[in-house]
């Protein structure tokens, strides 16, 4: 049996407020036209399939298209909700969507209860575990005094070892294949992801899968082995600028009669690249060092001396995909804390020293603003302060 294992699409999401539904459409095309140039028997997606419990009409439909094509180019499906998706809005229709070859297992209760599918060899049996936050799943894996995700994996663990146990016949081997969504200890996050800790340890250990063929992990963005049978795909896009440099991949591993056979890296193609670039302005939308840039979602740190105008309509004129800047005012910064750099300088120093920071050094109109201000907070002070001693004296006359 040929699998491959993709996980945290994250249908919806947005880079720095720009909509990636294109990007991501594109991501699930190439997945399916992976499947079928390498004649793929099963897709196992475990989570983070939306970006939100509650995905956009737009995100619905870019999902079920990618599905749908996942499945045309020859694959059965088998996924799990994530820490983003809503296990009852996936799971909804998933006794009929199963007998299209999607299945969805999102329900906690049913961690024991594989899908099955046969090839030349015999059964494999997939198990989903979704994501199981502590506080609301111990109960529904009767362990009411667990406390932290290594506790409630360990439970879910439980029930499908028993069940394999189960169809054993004798010594032979059934062969398995469990899709979870966790935080494995030796993992590396990426920033993209978001925390699933609330109140204890997100980790759980890789020992807790001990007994199966394969573990398919979702939750972190980059492809990592943690073991030769446990390991995360990552996401099909890359959703920080910390994953620039990582090349998207998914991972196609060969059933055989005995178990895991050969696992393949195979890289996605790059639907759109990331640059971070620094530089002025005028640097930036001129100089031809930066012109690789010019496709890629881009962002930029400026050095112009004075904060500069309308930055990013003048960077859009060459990276039209820009999404984020800044502005790091060039030298001369200093590094002492605010109490040391205050200390012995005037009310109006201390004013137009901001103003320089910020923008760049005002004119003598704008200086004699500033004073003009500084000096009617002043009277403002004294006035309260009269104000203040007239009250004291007053209160103790009628005493």
């Amino acid at each position: 049996m040929k699998i491959l294992h993709t996980s945290d699409w994250h249908i919806g999401r947005t880079f720095h407020g720009v909509d990636l539904l294109a990007d991501q459409a594109a991501a699930l095309a190439a997945i399916a036209d992976l499947v079928a140039a390498q004649r793929i028997d099963v897709v196992v997606v475990p989570g983070d399939i939306y970006d939100r419990a509650v995905p956009s009409a737009d995100a619905v439909l870019v999902c079920n298209r990618g599905l749908e094509a996942i499945r045309a180019a020859g694959a059965v499906i088998v996924a799990t909700s994530g820490n983003h998706d809503s296990p009852a809005r996936l799971g909804a229709g998933a006794a009929f969507a199963s007998a299209g070859g999607l299945h969805l297992m999102t329900r906690v209760g049913g961690v024991g209860t594989p899908v099955v599918i046969d090839d030349e060899f015999g059964p494999v049996a997939f198990y989903g575990i979704p994501y199981l936050e502590p506080e609301t799943t111990r109960i529904e894996l009767d362990v009411p005094g667990a406390r932290s995700h290594a506790d409630v994996l360990d439970a879910a663990m439980e029930r499908i070892t028993a069940d394999l146990d189960g169809r054993r016949d004798g010594a032979h081997h059934v062969r398995s294949v469990v899709l979870a969504h966790a935080f494995v200890v030796g993992g590396e996050a990426t920033g993209s992801e978001r925390s699933i800790s609330v109140g204890g340890v997100e980790t759980v250990s890789a020992s807790a899968f001990d007994g199966v063929d394969y573990v398919a992990l979702g939750h972190l963005h980059s492809p990592q082995t943690l073991t030769e049978r446990i390991r995360y795909s990552g996401s099909p896009l890359p959703y920080s600028f910390g994953e620039r440099s990582h090349r998207k991949a998914v991972w196609i591993l060969q059933l055989d009669a005995d178990g895991l056979g050969t696992v393949e890296r195979v890289d996605l193609p790059v639907v759109r690249g990331l640059s971070q670039i620094e530089g002025t302005v005028e640097e930036l939308t001129t100089a031809s060092e930066f012109a690789a840039a010019e496709e890629h979602y881009v962002s930029a740190v400026l050095t112009d001396p004075v904060r500069p105008v309308d930055a990013m309509r003048a960077l859009r004129t060459r990276f039209p995909h820009a999404v984020h800047l800044e502005w790091s005012r060039p030298a001369g910064t200093s590094e002492l804390r605010y109490r040391d750099r205050v200390r012995g300088r005037t009310d109006i120093d201390i004013a137009t020293s901001f103003v320089t920071d910020m923008r760049s050094t005002p004119e003598a109109r704008e200086v004699s603003l500033l004073e003009r201000a500084l000096a009617a907070v002043q009277r403002e002070d004294v006035s309260r302060d009269d104000e203040r001693v007239e009250q004291y004296e007053l209160s103790g006359r009628s005493a």
